[in-house]
């Protein structure tokens, strides 16, 4: 595994991965203690409900989601943000398509690829 991205990342240069059901991904940089990932959202898509072992925050670039955490739901748009503690469950919907920028500490490997 990779153990960290370059340190300086050209957008158009960087791949975007898509992930399917309305979702592409790309990488903005990260260690193993640190990762920055931007997150499309099409219209309707949604974050599915899950939860690990990361701390995350979440900040919206563009749209509206409906993000819950262990069970609250609140609307955020842009400029806003959340936190997500470690092992909280969490998911969003994005009625209106939509940008978030993630965070996550430690890096998250499952999204490395070598």
């Amino acid at each position: 595994m990779k153990t960290q991205s370059e340190n300086f990342l050209s957008a158009n240069e960087t791949e975007i991965e898509d992930l399917g059901n309305g979702l592409k991904r790309q990488m903005l940089g990260y260690n193993l203690e640190l990762m920055a990932v931007k997150i499309w959202f099409d219209k309707g898509a949604e974050g599915y409900t899950h939860k690990h072992r990361h701390s995350q925050v979440s900040y919206v670039v563009e749209g509206e989601f409906h993000f819950t955490i262990d069970g609250v739901m609140k609307v955020m748009k842009p400029g806003d943000s959340c936190m997500i503690p470690p092992y909280a469950e969490h998911g969003a919907v994005c009625p209106t398509g939509g940008i978030l920028i993630d965070t996550f500490s430690p890096a998250r490997e499952d999204f490395i690829k070598d």
